[in-house]
C-alpha cells in the first residue's frame, strides 16, 4: 500500500498488545504510530461466562496500571523504568509474558520465570543482593528480559543498565507472609458537598507493611455520615458480584471505593473491615 500510495496516511487504529504491531511502527518510518485497544479495562464485550467485561486494558476497572501497561511503558517512555513480574514457565510459550504480576510467593526451589520490562540497554537480577541472574541485553524484537531462578525468600531486585554498565533504573518485590491489615494511603479526604465523589484506594498488608498480592479477602465498607457508597471495585473480570453492594472481595490485594457526598457538609468517616485483618478509618471532609 505504502509503494502504492505513497502519500497516504499509515497508522494502526486498533491494536492488539503484542509486539509485533509496535514492531511494525518503529521499523517502518511511514507508519506514524499506534492506538491500542484498549487502554482502560470496561464493562460490556465480555465474551465467555465468568467475565464481565474486556479485560485487554493497559488499566483495570479499579484504575491501576496492569503489568502489560508497564511493558507498554517500557516501549514508549523516555525517562528510565523497570518492573518484575514472575509466574511458573509455560510449556510452548513463545515468548515472556507481558502479563506477569509481582508476586515473589513460591514453593522453595520452585523455578519461577522472572520477566523485566525496562527500556535499559540491560540489565540484571538480584535475590537478597546476591546475582540470580547474569547480565542480559534488551532483545528488541522481544522488548522482555527473563531468567529462570529457584525461587527463596526475600527480596528480588532487578537493575537496569545503560551500555556502559551504569545503574539507571532498579524495582523490587518482596515475599510477603500472611495478611495482616488493612490500609489507605491517604486518610484526609475533602470533597464537594455537591455530588463530590471520593475515591479510596484499600491496600492489604503483612504485618511488616509489605503488600500481599495473593489477597482476596472480603471486605466490608461501613458509611458513618452525609454520604453514600457508589460502588466498590477491586477489577477483577471474573468476579461477577454485585459491585454496589457494600461488601467485595479484593483481588491482587486492592480494592477501591467510591464514595459520594449526600448534598450536606461535615465530617463523613469510612471504615474498611476485613475477618482476622486489622480495620482502617478514613475521613472526608464534605465541603
Amino acid at each position: 500500500d505504502h509503494e502504492k500510495y505513497p502519500n497516504r496516511v499509515i497508522y494502526g487504529s486498533e491494536n492488539v498488545h503484542d509486539i509485533e504491531p509496535w514492531l511494525a511502527v518503529v521499523n517502518n518510518d511511514h507508519i506514524f504510530g499506534q492506538f491500542l485497544w484498549t487502554g482502560i479495562d470496561y464493562l460490556g464485550e465480555s465474551g465467555r461466562w465468568p467475565s464481565r467485561g474486556f479485560y485487554s486494558g493497559l488499566v483495570d476497572f479499579a484504575g491501576r496500571i496492569k503489568p502489560r501497561g508497564y511493558f507498554r511503558q517500557s516501549l514508549w517512555s523516555d525517562k528510565p523504568m523497570a518492573f518484575i513480574g514472575t509466574y511458573l514457565p509455560r510449556q510452548k510459550e513463545k515468548s515472556p509474558s507481558k502479563d506477569a504480576w509481582p508476586i515473589w510467593n513460591y514453593e522453595a526451589g520452585q523455578t519461577v520465570r522472572v520477566v523485566a520490562y525496562t527500556n535499559a540497554a540491560k540489565a540484571r537480577l538480584e535475590l537478597n543482593g546476591k546475582v540470580v541472574g547474569e547480565v542480559k541485553n534488551y532483545d528488541k524484537n522481544v522488548g522482555i528480559i527473563s531468567w529462570d531462578v529457584p525461587y527463596a525468600a526475600g527480596k528480588l531486585e532487578v537493575i537496569g543498565l545503560n551500555a556502559d554498565n551504569k545503574e539507571v533504573s532498579r524495582y523490587a518485590i518482596t515475599s510477603s507472609s500472611q495478611s495482616y491489615a488493612l490500609v489507605v494511603k491517604n486518610k484526609s479526604i475533602t470533597i464537594d458537598k455537591q455530588k463530590g465523589v471520593a475515591q479510596i484506594m484499600v491496600d492489604i498488608v503483612d504485618k511488616d507493611g509489605l503488600p500481599v498480592i495473593l489477597s482476596d479477602n472480603d471486605i466490608t465498607c461501613t458509611i458513618n455520615g452525609s454520604a453514600k457508597l457508589l460502588g466498590l471495585e477491586a477489577g477483577n473480570n471474573s468476579d461477577m458480584t454485585n459491585y454496589t453492594d457494600n461488601v467485595q472481595r479484593a483481588f491482587n490485594g486492592h480494592l477501591l471505593a467510591y464514595i459520594q457526598s449526600a448534598g450536606e457538609g461535615g465530617k463523613v468517616t469510612v471504615t474498611f473491615t476485613s475477618p482476622w485483618l486489622q480495620p482502617v478509618t478514613v475521613t472526608v471532609d464534605v465541603k
